[in-house]
């Protein structure tokens, strides 16, 4: 339909139609690059870390619409390359030209740059990620450090409260045993000094002997006098 109507269209009009179409394709090269220099966009917010550089669907659908309006300042541009039968008409036919080659450079420029920033976009995404990954695994190994660091403090604990105990008893064994070697200085000293008390203690412990020994002799006997009086 598009074609038939440029077919139909006279110098004048191929012009104004081919004006427009570089005026709309000059506003939107303008978005275009301030999308690829990373201006300010309706996708995302400057400044921002986690917000995209570029809006994706934004990208797609002025690139889209540009290389319509390309081809079709191309397609006028080759239907006036019919009338240029003066030198007026070939002189404005060039100019026409010349400014289609200077937008599709640009739009490629411009192409090339968002395309490159993406790509930028992506990969500091990927290295954030990894980043993330590294410190949360980091934390978790942290966590086990120190949950393992508080059992071996515990263990510590426990171990010194042992050996504090190990050495209150060991002071109070050393106590007890230099308390008897006193007590037994003491009963020598006193023996010592008062023979008669030691040989008076001596005789008690004779005595106490032979009564144990009579006692059980007398015992031993009863027991016989009972077997034999028994069995007759």
């Amino acid at each position: 339909m598009e074609t038939s109507q440029e077919e139909s269209m006279s110098w004048e009009e191929l012009r104004k139609v081919a004006r427009q179409l570089e005026n709309e394709i000059d506003l939107k090269l303008v978005s275009f690059s301030k999308i690829g220099a990373g201006h300010r966009g309706s996708s995302f917010q400057s400044g921002s870390d986690t917000a995209p550089l570029l809006g994706d669907d934004s990208f797609e659908e002025m690139q889209a619409d540009l290389e319509q309006l390309l081809s079709k300042l191309s397609s006028i541009n080759e239907k006036m390359g019919e009338f240029s039968s003066g030198q007026t008409q070939r002189y404005t036919q060039q100019r026409h030209k010349e400014v289609l080659q200077d937008y599709k450079q640009e739009f490629a420029k411009t192409k090339a740059n968002c395309l490159a920033r993406r790509e930028r976009e992506d990969l500091l995404n990927s290295v954030r990620k990894d980043i993330d990954n590294y410190r949360s695994g980091l934390n978790r190994r942290m966590d086990l450090y120190l949950k393992e660091n508080e059992h071996i403090r515990s263990s510590e604990r426990l171990l010194d409260d042992q050996i504090s105990i190990a050495v209150e008893t060991r002071e109070h064994l050393i106590s007890q045993r230099l308390t008897f070697k006193k007590f037994q200085t003491k009963m020598n000293d006193l023996s010592n000094r008062f023979p008669l008390i030691n040989s008076l203690t001596q005789r008690i412990t004779l005595r106490k002997r032979r009564d144990a020994v009579i006692l059980g002799v007398v015992v031993s006997v009863c027991i016989i006098i009972l077997f034999l009086y028994a069995f007759r």
